[in-house]
């Protein structure tokens, strides 16, 4: 008797989550480069038209991707500090931010590198919520004027980006400045003074 096919697992409703899951493995492997819906139909044994019914093209599917590695990105965050308040819990979300983005370089870059959110229309989720994990930057630097919090909040990003994507691509070793990149992540954030109650 022969087997059903994979394909008949999704017949539930559940299509649309395996084929989100099944593009962030394919982005965290090889980049957004190398997705291809009619690839990822086939790996989960459904038929070519039958991603179509979930996401209008390639786009569609990548930003359902990169709006839930932000969302991860955000709760990553989000968890780092603890109970640390002050210079402590914006360190420790510095560093979160270190880790998350050198354990998923692939994601990170289809979220941070790519033309995906640059070209995200407002209003829509990914928006939300990439604004939303900047927005986690901007308080933990506990600065009471705002516009100084995100000026601050903005250099550190930037800063934590850099590091990354110069880590990511093999360019930050010993032969160049020998330093370890937590300590490089402390060197980039404000003195400790420049916390809460500072203006």
């Amino acid at each position: 008797m022969s087997q059903s096919k994979p394909g008949n697992t999704y017949h539930h409703g559940d299509l649309r989550r395996a084929l989100v899951e099944a593009a962030m493995a394919e982005v965290e492997r090889g980049g957004i480069e190398t997705l291809s819906l009619s690839a990822i139909a086939k790996a989960l044994g459904v038929s070519q038209p039958a991603p179509y019914r979930h996401f209008a093209d390639r786009d569609a599917l990548l930003t359902e991707v990169v709006t839930e590695g932000f969302t991860l990105f955000a709760a990553t965050l989000k968890a780092a500090p603890k109970r640390a308040t002050g210079h402590q819990a914006l360190s420790r979300m510095a560093q979160a931010y270190l880790r998350f983005g050198l354990d998923h370089p692939g994601l990170y870059k289809a979220m941070f590198a790519s033309h995906i959110l640059p070209q995200a229309r407002d209003g829509v989720a990914l928006q939300a919520t990439a604004s939303g994990s900047f927005a986690l930057l901007v308080d933990a630097t506990g600065l009471t004027d705002q516009q100084r919090a995100q000026r601050v909040a903005l250099r550190i990003w930037a800063s934590l980006h850099g590091i990354v994507m110069l880590q990511n691509q093999g360019l930050l070793h010993d032969r160049l400045v020998p330093i370890k990149l937590e300590q490089l992540v402390e060197d980039v954030l404000p003195a400790e003074e420049a916390g809460p109650g500072s203006h």
